[in-house]
Protein backbone atom coordinates (compact mmCIF):
# COMPACT_ATOMS: atom_id res chain seq x y z
CA UNK A 1 0.00 0.00 0.00
CA UNK A 2 1.44 2.93 -1.04
CA UNK A 3 1.66 6.65 1.35
CA UNK A 4 -1.03 8.89 0.82
CA UNK A 5 0.34 12.10 -0.81
CA UNK A 6 -2.30 14.26 0.50
CA UNK A 7 -3.35 15.06 4.32
CA UNK A 8 -6.95 14.10 6.12
CA UNK A 9 -6.82 15.19 10.04
CA UNK A 10 -7.68 12.38 12.12
CA UNK A 11 -10.72 14.07 13.23
CA UNK A 12 -12.25 13.85 9.81
CA UNK A 13 -13.66 11.18 8.25
CA UNK A 14 -13.23 10.30 3.86
CA UNK A 15 -15.51 7.22 3.01
CA UNK A 16 -14.99 5.04 0.00
CA UNK A 17 -14.83 4.84 -2.69
CA UNK A 18 -13.43 8.76 -2.68
CA UNK A 19 -10.42 10.35 -4.55
CA UNK A 20 -8.60 13.34 -2.91
CA UNK A 21 -5.67 14.92 -5.12
CA UNK A 22 -2.06 15.10 -4.21
CA UNK A 23 -1.49 18.05 -2.05
CA UNK A 24 -5.15 18.54 -0.89
CA UNK A 25 -5.45 19.03 2.89
CA UNK A 26 -8.64 17.68 4.67
CA UNK A 27 -9.15 19.61 8.31
CA UNK A 28 -10.68 19.47 11.36
CA UNK A 29 -14.13 17.63 11.66
CA UNK A 30 -15.09 17.21 7.89
CA UNK A 31 -16.66 14.32 5.98
CA UNK A 32 -16.21 13.55 2.77
CA UNK A 33 -18.73 10.77 1.66
CA UNK A 34 -18.65 8.24 -1.19
CA UNK A 35 -18.10 8.91 -4.91
CA UNK A 36 -16.22 12.39 -4.18
CA UNK A 37 -13.49 13.68 -6.21
CA UNK A 38 -11.14 16.23 -4.73
CA UNK A 39 -8.88 17.73 -7.28
CA UNK A 40 -5.58 18.56 -6.08
CA UNK A 41 -3.90 21.35 -4.08
CA UNK A 42 -7.53 22.02 -2.36
CA UNK A 43 -7.41 23.05 1.29
CA UNK A 44 -10.93 22.15 3.36
CA UNK A 45 -11.42 23.88 6.16
CA UNK A 46 -12.79 22.99 9.08
CA UNK A 47 -16.38 20.95 9.46
CA UNK A 48 -16.71 21.15 5.79
CA UNK A 49 -19.45 18.34 4.34
CA UNK A 50 -19.13 17.20 0.85
CA UNK A 51 -21.04 15.01 -1.28
CA UNK A 52 -22.00 12.28 -2.14
CA UNK A 53 -20.79 12.35 -5.73
CA UNK A 54 -19.83 16.05 -5.67
CA UNK A 55 -16.43 17.02 -8.10
CA UNK A 56 -14.03 19.36 -6.60
CA UNK A 57 -11.33 20.89 -8.95
CA UNK A 58 -8.31 21.77 -8.40
CA UNK A 59 -6.70 24.41 -6.15
CA UNK A 60 -10.14 24.96 -4.73
CA UNK A 61 -10.60 26.57 -0.91
CA UNK A 62 -13.53 25.70 0.64
CA UNK A 63 -13.34 27.40 3.76
CA UNK A 64 -14.96 26.62 7.36
CA UNK A 65 -18.52 25.29 7.64
CA UNK A 66 -19.10 25.13 3.92
CA UNK A 67 -21.60 22.56 2.98
CA UNK A 68 -21.42 20.98 -0.75
CA UNK A 69 -24.39 18.90 -1.65
CA UNK A 70 -24.65 16.10 -4.22
CA UNK A 71 -25.76 17.80 -7.61
CA UNK A 72 -22.77 20.44 -6.96
CA UNK A 73 -19.72 20.67 -9.20
CA UNK A 74 -17.24 23.14 -8.31
CA UNK A 75 -14.68 23.53 -11.11
CA UNK A 76 -10.64 24.41 -10.73
CA UNK A 77 -9.90 27.73 -8.28
CA UNK A 78 -13.01 28.41 -6.98
CA UNK A 79 -13.15 29.91 -3.19
CA UNK A 80 -16.22 29.09 -1.19
CA UNK A 81 -15.66 31.95 2.14
CA UNK A 82 -16.98 30.68 5.62
CA UNK A 83 -20.27 29.17 6.39
CA UNK A 84 -21.66 29.48 3.03
CA UNK A 85 -23.81 26.64 1.69
CA UNK A 86 -25.62 25.59 -1.61
CA UNK A 87 -28.46 23.68 -1.91
CA UNK A 88 -29.70 20.76 -4.28
CA UNK A 89 -33.59 20.67 -4.04
CA UNK A 90 -36.17 23.47 -4.98
CA UNK A 91 -38.65 22.53 -3.05
CA UNK A 92 -37.40 20.56 0.27
CA UNK A 93 -39.34 18.57 2.91
CA UNK A 94 -39.05 16.45 5.33
CA UNK A 95 -41.73 14.31 4.89
CA UNK A 96 -41.56 14.34 1.04
CA UNK A 97 -38.38 12.29 -0.56
CA UNK A 98 -36.57 14.27 -3.39
CA UNK A 99 -33.63 12.74 -3.87
CA UNK A 100 -34.53 11.98 -7.84
CA UNK A 101 -35.25 15.85 -8.02
CA UNK A 102 -31.62 17.02 -7.25
CA UNK A 103 -30.86 20.22 -9.40
CA UNK A 104 -27.40 20.50 -10.76
CA UNK A 105 -25.05 23.30 -9.59
CA UNK A 106 -21.90 24.57 -11.31
CA UNK A 107 -19.33 26.82 -10.42
CA UNK A 108 -16.92 27.86 -12.48
CA UNK A 109 -12.98 28.30 -12.87
CA UNK A 110 -11.86 30.94 -10.82
CA UNK A 111 -15.56 31.86 -8.61
CA UNK A 112 -15.64 33.31 -5.41
CA UNK A 113 -18.66 32.80 -2.94
CA UNK A 114 -18.64 34.97 0.17
CA UNK A 115 -18.82 34.34 3.51
CA UNK A 116 -22.53 33.24 4.70
CA UNK A 117 -23.91 33.37 0.76
CA UNK A 118 -26.24 30.54 -0.17
CA UNK A 119 -26.19 29.50 -3.93
CA UNK A 120 -29.66 27.81 -4.68
CA UNK A 121 -30.02 24.77 -6.85
CA UNK A 122 -29.97 24.88 -10.45
CA UNK A 123 -27.72 27.75 -10.78
CA UNK A 124 -24.38 28.11 -12.73
CA UNK A 125 -21.99 30.88 -11.49
CA UNK A 126 -19.80 31.94 -14.27
CA UNK A 127 -15.74 32.16 -14.52
CA UNK A 128 -14.43 34.96 -12.01
CA UNK A 129 -17.84 35.98 -10.88
CA UNK A 130 -17.41 37.27 -6.98
CA UNK A 131 -20.74 36.63 -5.04
CA UNK A 132 -20.97 39.22 -2.01
CA UNK A 133 -20.94 37.70 1.77
CA UNK A 134 -24.43 36.81 2.54
CA UNK A 135 -25.79 36.78 -1.01
CA UNK A 136 -28.84 34.76 -1.84
CA UNK A 137 -27.79 33.46 -5.45
CA UNK A 138 -31.39 32.48 -6.89
CA UNK A 139 -30.47 32.40 -11.29
CA UNK A 140 -27.19 32.41 -13.28
CA UNK A 141 -24.20 34.39 -12.66
CA UNK A 142 -22.53 35.64 -15.26
CA UNK A 143 -18.81 35.78 -16.05
CA UNK A 144 -16.71 38.39 -14.22
CA UNK A 145 -20.09 39.73 -12.81
CA UNK A 146 -19.96 41.25 -9.05
CA UNK A 147 -23.03 40.25 -7.47
CA UNK A 148 -24.85 41.09 -3.97
CA UNK A 149 -27.89 41.41 -2.05
CA UNK A 150 -30.52 38.93 -1.79
CA UNK A 151 -31.68 38.29 -4.03
CA UNK A 152 -28.26 38.28 -5.68
CA UNK A 153 -27.98 40.98 -7.98
CA UNK A 154 -25.32 42.07 -10.55
CA UNK A 155 -23.82 45.91 -8.93
CA UNK A 156 -20.70 45.61 -10.77
CA UNK A 157 -17.50 43.04 -12.62
CA UNK A 158 -14.41 41.94 -11.57
CA UNK A 159 -11.52 41.49 -12.84
CA UNK A 160 -9.66 37.60 -13.01
CA UNK A 161 -7.51 39.03 -10.13
CA UNK A 162 -10.01 39.78 -7.92
CA UNK A 163 -10.40 43.70 -7.83
CA UNK A 164 -13.39 45.61 -8.74
CA UNK A 165 -13.85 47.16 -11.74
CA UNK A 166 -14.20 50.90 -12.73
CA UNK A 167 -17.47 51.57 -14.04
CA UNK A 168 -18.32 51.91 -17.35
CA UNK A 169 -21.08 52.30 -20.22
CA UNK A 170 -21.94 49.36 -23.05
CA UNK A 171 -19.69 49.39 -25.74
CA UNK A 172 -16.64 50.69 -23.47
CA UNK A 173 -13.38 49.35 -22.46
CA UNK A 174 -11.67 49.24 -19.15
CA UNK A 175 -8.36 48.40 -17.68
CA UNK A 176 -8.01 46.63 -14.05
CA UNK A 177 -6.14 49.33 -11.77
CA UNK A 178 -4.70 46.50 -9.86
CA UNK A 179 -2.80 44.45 -12.38
CA UNK A 180 -3.32 46.05 -16.01
CA UNK A 181 -5.68 43.65 -17.53
CA UNK A 182 -8.44 45.02 -20.64
CA UNK A 183 -12.46 44.02 -20.68
CA UNK A 184 -14.70 45.04 -23.68
CA UNK A 185 -18.09 45.79 -21.27
CA UNK A 186 -21.13 44.60 -23.40
CA UNK A 187 -25.12 44.93 -21.82
CA UNK A 188 -24.97 41.72 -20.11
CA UNK A 189 -21.56 40.09 -19.90
CA UNK A 190 -17.53 41.48 -20.26
CA UNK A 191 -15.21 40.09 -22.36
CA UNK A 192 -11.36 40.28 -21.24
CA UNK A 193 -9.25 41.85 -24.51
CA UNK A 194 -5.83 41.56 -22.50
CA UNK A 195 -3.91 39.61 -19.77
Amino acid sequence: MSEKNYFVHESSYVDEPSTIGEGTKVWHFSHILKGVSVGRKCNIGQNVVIGPNVKVGDNCKLQNNVSVYEGVELEDHVFCGPSMVFTNVFNPRSEVVRKDEYRKTLVKRGASIGANATVVCGSTVGEYAFIGAGAVVTRDVAAYALVMGNPARRTGWMCRCGEKLPKASPGESVVCPACSAGYAIAADRIVPTSA
